[in-house]
């Protein structure tokens, strides 16, 4: 398992290097790039003006989005921005700085890409953490009960209510939360807006705690409706399928009780389908759903930085997140591999390569 986990360990790099290969020629395609963002600041026409035009349009050989202004002021945005560099020699640059792990400036926030990741990531986290931890809490559970009472009335309402949830967008069931609990239009149990209060400073430890999850309970459950329908019915599946083998038939012939059937042979077994899933449930929880939760209830998280970095062009805030996202996601994917060698030991890494 040590060489497998080097192997995987040293696999992170190329995996990177494509991803960011790939995502530069694309973006460096894009029309609207930060160049013409500033062009179009200072004439002020707007950013999003310059996105929908770019440099579609040219009148005798000149783009429009610079006609009036002096060359050498063109030259010297371009300077600043680094598209005085060909293109080879601004990849190679942005690598170099990369393999140091220096993510450069940001164009339009005047700091550093790296502090930005940092200010925006605890956001990011909790959101992502605490709803994962919550949805493997609720789902586990109930798919255990629902598996042994299957054909129950108890499960089919319950999947009655699943099929609906998983069908709700979380967006959805963000704003339908606000209506009914953020004070929309019954009731003002919950805040809607950031992750901590004004007055956070300010209050004793014990107030910090409540009032930090006092504000995560719509978001974070805005986010479990999704991964929660899916992981409850794995779980569910997973048990049904481990109750009907031969090693059941065994234990109970013994004299085992049903709870020790279920979490002494069962629930071992059966775990591992759900092991695999949690490095995916996590990286969706972190970097998937959150961007429309963070913008909906106005947290500063990393998929609202990502977003508005795509729409200004902040192309390094773009590499950034992107090479964090996709550096987190690997990681997270490898220790769920080790998790699943753990729960079976029967498992060999030995002949995989990857």
């Amino acid at each position: 398992m040590l060489a497998y986990s080097a192997r995987r360990l040293l696999l992170i790099v190329p995996t990177l290097l494509c991803i960011l290969l790939v995502n530069f020629f694309i973006v460096q395609a894009a029309p609207g790039g930060p160049v013409e963002q500033a062009i179009a600041r200072l004439q002020g026409i707007g950013g999003q003006a310059s996105l929908a035009g770019g440099h579609v349009e040219s009148v005798g050989g000149e783009s429009r989005s610079v006609r009036g202004l002096d060359p050498a002021l063109v030259a010297d945005i371009e300077r600043q921005y680094g598209f005085d560099k060909p293109l080879g020699a601004r990849l190679w640059l942005m690598l170099s700085s990369y393999a140091r792990l220096d993510f450069g400036d940001s164009f339009f926030r005047g700091a550093k890409v790296i502090d930005l990741i940092l200010q925006k990531l605890p956001v990011t986290l909790s959101l992502g953490i605490w709803a994962t931890l919550i949805s493997y809490l609720v789902s586990i559970p109930l798919g255990i009960r629902k598996a042994v009472r299957h054909g129950s009335r108890f499960d089919v309402w319950s999947s009655t209510a699943i099929i609906i949830g998983h069908a709700m967008p979380a967006f959805l069931f963000a704003l339908l939360l606000i209506v009914v609990f953020g004070g929309g239009s019954l009731l003002d149990w919950f805040p809607v807006r950031g992750l901590v209060s004004e007055n956070f400073a300010s209050l004793s430890w014990a107030g910090k705690l409540v009032d930090y999850f006092w504000h995560l309970v719509l978001p974070v459950l805005a986010l479990v409706i999704g991964g929660f329908a899916t992981l409850t019915i794995l779980t569910k599946n997973s048990f049904l399928d481990e109750i009907s083998r031969q090693y059941v038939v065994t234990a109970r012939a013994k004299g085992f009780s049903e709870k020790q059937v279920l979490y002494k042979h069962v629930l071992r077994n059966a775990m591992l389908l759900i092991v695999v899933g949690l490095p995916q449930a996590l990286t969706t929880m972190l970097f998937g759903g959150s961007l429309l939760i963070e913008v909906i209830f106005s947290l500063d998280g990393l998929g609202r930085l990502s977003y508005e970095a795509a729409v200004a062009r902040d192309y390094p805030v773009v590499f950034g997140t992107l090479f964090i996202f996709t550096l987190v996601g690997l990681v997270i994917k490898l220790l769920g591999d080790l998790c699943y060698r753990l729960l079976d030991p029967r498992l060999d890494f030995a002949g995989r390569s990857q």
